[in-house]
């Protein structure tokens, strides 16, 4: 099966006809699809298909008993509304990748897996790469019990009503150690390729980056008798803030973003007691995000005395740089450089991937597929169809160099 026909396959699953964009989120209608169709890809190959203890789901080509697997892959999961490429590319990739190492008559020495990693985006419990977590060790089972969706269903309840048992989550350490190397296939979140000219590209590693809480106390009252001289407003002291994190981004070369908001008592004609604003940032290197943030504080708390509002701030999470796995990346190039006229240059990226989880247990490395317009997590998110096959052909040579050797 080519890429072009599994990819229109693929394509309407959990597409919402309002947006355009996908909502296939973890143990719903539109995840068990896509689940379906991952095993039966499996299945028309002649390869084993498994969904391990995680939910997440290995088509394995050879024993993977026999250790030193190569493995690629990425997630079948969307953030609401995302696009189409973000995770599925790479998992439609690695498939006809396999297709195309079979037709160019290679024979693996190494066995070689394809995963789809459940709940990547983290869009129904809140916390990204949930299936990696747990794999790896990185999120815990009481942690996982207690992750609990807007419904108020938490994990454990999804999972069963989806037919899934979550008695069995948990670390998987004899899986990992199965593992000699995972490669993930994604489209960039960015314009690095398309400014270069270049169709793929090697991560280097992933930017640091947390989430920061902004809580700006005032004074509730009356919005068409009380006067400005009088007022707490912390709606100033936020607007300024966000202004102030524009600022203190372009000076750091970084990025800085309010993307989510909370008022109370959220009406038209009151000046609000509340004003509570989350913070993402993320910088090439800890220094600079640590300025970042720093700046941005220092100007909310000036800003907050000024208008007489009291201000907490809280981080909520906070990941350091992820390192790919060095001599991976290395090779990556090398393979690249002897089997394609194609560039690829080596890149940083702001976005967090399962690869990033793992990269603390087992070698892991990425590719980038070129994205024209740099949007991601929108319905607008695209790559063209002969930078898509180029990046199978990519992994290809990668997956021939690494296990075929």
């Amino acid at each position: 099966m080519s890429f072009h026909s599994m990819w229109a396959e693929l394509l309407p699953v959990g597409r919402s006809s309002a947006s355009g964009g996908y909502r296939r989120y973890a143990w719903t209608g539109a995840d068990a699809d896509c689940r379906t169709w991952f095993r039966e890809q499996a299945e028309a190959r002649g390869i084993a298909h498994e969904t391990d203890r995680n939910g997440n789901q290995w088509a394995w080509l050879g024993d993977p008993a026999a250790g030193n697997a190569v493995v690629t892959g990425s997630h079948l999961d969307s953030v609401p509304d995302g696009g189409a490429f973000d995770g599925p590319l790479g998992v439609v990739s690695a498939f006809a990748a396999l297709d195309e190492l079979r037709g160019r008559g290679a024979r693996p020495t190494r066995p070689l897996g394809i995963v789809n990693f459940g709940d990547e985006e983290g869009a129904r419990f809140g916390l990204a790469c949930v299936g990696s977590r747990l794999t790896a060790g990185a999120l815990t089972v009481e942690q996982a019990h207690r992750l609990t969706d807007g419904d108020g269903v938490t994990l454990p309840r999804a999972m069963e009503a989806a037919g899934y048992d979550p008695g069995t989550l948990g670390p998987d350490p004899e899986r990992l150690a199965r593992i000699g190397a995972f490669v993930e296939l994604h489209v960039e979140q960015g314009r690095a390729l398309d400014l270069s000219g270049d169709r793929i590209g090697i991560a280097s590693a992933i930017w640091p980056h947390g989430r920061w809480r902004f809580d700006f106390r005032g004074e509730a009252n009356h919005a068409g008798t009380t006067r400005l001289a009088d007022r707490h407003d912390p709606m100033l002291s936020y607007a300024e803030t966000v202004l102030a994190a524009r600022r203190e981004a372009e000076l750091a070369g970084a990025v800085a973003t309010f993307g989510k908001i909370g008022v109370e008592p959220n009406g038209v004609n009151a000046i609000p007691s509340l004003v509570r604003g989350w913070l993402d940032s993320r910088a090439a290197d800890q220094e600079s995000l640590d300025t970042v943030v720093t700046g941005i504080e220092k100007a909310a708390r000036e800003y907050a005395a000024a208008h007489g509002v009291d201000l907490d701030v809280v981080r909520e999470s906070f990941t350091p740089v992820v390192e790919f796995d060095h001599a991976l990346r290395d090779e990556l190039a090398r393979i690249l450089g002897t089997r394609t006229e194609l560039k690829a240059p080596v890149l940083g990226t702001g976005a967090g991937h399962d690869a990033g989880i793992l990269s603390d247990r087992i070698p892991t490395a990425m590719l980038f597929v070129r994205n024209p317009t740099g949007v991601s997590h929108s319905p607008a998110e695209y790559a063209a169809e002969d930078d898509c096959v180029a990046g199978v052909t990519a992994l290809a040579d990668v997956l021939e160099g690494l296990a075929c050797t």
